[in-house]
């Protein structure tokens, strides 16, 4: 019988643990993220006055995958809005629900706290899609991503 998926808001014990999946994910889209950039999201993500959700997920006790979520306003709708806008899943431990169930828990989260929307975006050929796809249907928006600092 396989172990129970758990989803929690990421506590200080997490931190070397959320920085190992952390840094997978970095990984996966071939990309880095400064230092202290890493360090203030970890501290963002432990700030209940921080409007960034970090949620951990777990079998048994080992985190396996993550979500950084911003809840944010918006001008069209009148609950806010959950941008989800890191998932992550340990390769180890794919194809067991993970992802699922973190996006599940934003999603019940969202409902019970009056969300209006949760989103997020991808990389076209991100082969988690499959799993995106159950829960909803890409839009036809195309982002548009300009940089102000460098």
């Amino acid at each position: 019988m396989s172990e129970t998926i758990s989803v929690r808001d990421m506590r200080p014990s997490d931190e070397a643990d959320w920085r190992g999946l952390w840094d997978g994910y970095n990984s996966f889209y071939e990309t880095s993220v400064a230092p202290e950039i890493t360090s203030r999201t970890w501290q963002r993500t432990l700030d209940p006055a921080s409007p960034l959700l970090g949620r951990i997920a777990l079998i048994g006790d080992t985190p396996v995958g993550f979500s950084l979520s911003v809840l944010h306003e918006g001008t069209w709708v009148a609950g806010p809005i959950c941008y989800l806008e890191d998932l992550f899943v340990d390769p180890a431990s794919r194809g067991q629900g993970i992802g699922r169930t973190l996006i599940r828990d934003l999603v019940d989260r969202g409902t019970a706290q009056g969300w209006s929307t949760l989103y997020w975006h991808t990389r076209e050929n991100n082969p988690a899609r499959r799993l995106y796809d159950e829960f909803v249907e890409a839009d036809d928006f195309v982002r548009y991503r300009m940089r102000l600092q460098h």
